[in-house]
């Protein structure tokens, strides 16, 4: 009796999964823009730092999107920072649309995001204001589908990133991370009415915002993305994601950036979604498995093992996030990493984000040898 209980309840992680590569994968086939009848002014805010290989090209997107009314507003802390020659010539090639760059920091939180937009925020016009991250790729109707994701009771409208154009191993690794697992679960969970902000994009009703406080309300947690899901749920709203993820560029990754990233990601999760954290083991095959081993001997836990991956394999391939089965390699490494990462999270709450040492409520600058 025990045998068969754990092999239902494998079956039945095998199902959640299944189900959500099915969901996610009807979802991006059926995505057509719906062009809103109506069409605000929309500011958006793209915080810049540092020189980012891929800076010209994700930045220049900023002005060539369709929609008819919009402002782009470049933040950067330091007048120094090598970025700003590249912003400025995007700009004054560009006289077409209206772009400015705005350079300086006001300490409202201890995230230096929130910091650097702070100015950008106030000089907003419209009364939709989108954040957009500097390495983010912009499509040519990309406001077009987060107004289209503007429902009743939505407060904030966000979107998962996916990785493209990833060299070598450990890039296709990061991928392995971003596409077919989180942005994927992300939006599985949209589709069940449940959807979480993702800093990557943020598209707000500027009046939303500024009832709870402004910018500075989004420095409560460890990230702006958490505190703006939780601000948003606390005010009787809900997060709704755009029909599709948004292209990022990676490029090269070595392990220990990989590795680095994911453990910042899980501390922000562990200290903005306790409850939810204490779950993550389930996150991929290994529970399943090693139930249907226990219960029916390993031929059952490695038959559950490829059918898991076929269906990873299958959405990823059906949207371009793989080069091929060989693939399945790196979603097997990403697997033995999570229960690797969700246990070293509970070392510390703190992490080094772009010089910074982040934790709670504090921040101080990591100083260089």
């Amino acid at each position: 009796m025990t045998g068969v209980i754990l092999a239902v309840l494998s079956l039945a992680l095998l199902g959640i999964h299944g189900l959500s590569c099915l969901l996610v994968g009807r979802r991006l086939r059926s995505v057509v823009p719906q062009r809103v009848t109506e069409t605000p002014f929309i500011s958006l805010l793209r915080p810049v730092c540092g020189l980012d290989r891929f800076d010209p090209q994700t930045l220049a997107t900023s002005f060539r999107l369709d929609y008819p009314d919009y402002e782009v507003i470049f933040c950067v802390a330091s007048g120094n920072d090598p970025v700003v020659p590249v912003v400025r010539r995007l700009i004054a090639d560009h006289p077409e649309v209206d772009a400015r760059l705005l350079i300086g920091e006001t300490r409202i939180s201890a995230n230096p995001k929130l910091n650097n937009l702070e100015k950008g925020w106030k000089a907003a016009r419209g009364e939709i204001v989108v954040m957009a991250d500097a390495n983010l790729l912009l499509p040519h109707d990309y406001l077009w589908h987060l107004l289209a994701a503007r429902q009743p009771g939505v407060g904030l409208v966000s979107a998962p990133p996916v990785g493209v154009a990833p060299e070598g191993p450990w890039a296709a690794l990061e991928c392995a991370f971003l596409n077919s697992n989180q942005a994927r679960w992300q939006l599985a969970a949209d589709i069940c009415g449940f959807g979480f902000a993702q800093g990557k994009t943020l598209l707000w009703e500027r009046a939303i915002l500024d009832r709870e406080g402004g910018l500075a309300a989004l420095g409560r947690y460890l990230a702006e993305d958490v505190a703006a899901t939780h601000l948003v749920r606390g005010g009787g709203r809900r997060v709704a994601l755009a029909a599709r993820p948004f292209a990022q560029p990676i490029g090269r990754r070595s392990l220990s950036q990989v590795w680095a990233r994911q453990l910042r990601w899980s501390k922000v999760r562990r200290d903005g979604f306790p409850l939810l954290f204490l779950v993550e083991l389930l996150n991929g095959p290994l529970l399943a498995v090693i139930l249907a081993t226990v219960a029916a001997g390993w031929p059952f836990g490695l038959a559950l093992l490829v059918v898991w991956y076929c269906a990873e394999l299958a959405l990823a391939a059906d949207q371009g996030w793989i080069d091929g089965p060989g693939s399945a390699a790196f979603f097997l490494l990403r697997d033995l990493m999570f229960p690797v990462i969700w246990l070293v999270t509970f070392r510390n709450r703190h992490f080094e984000w772009r010089g910074n040492l982040m934790a709670q409520g504090e921040l101080r600058r990591v100083i260089e040898d």
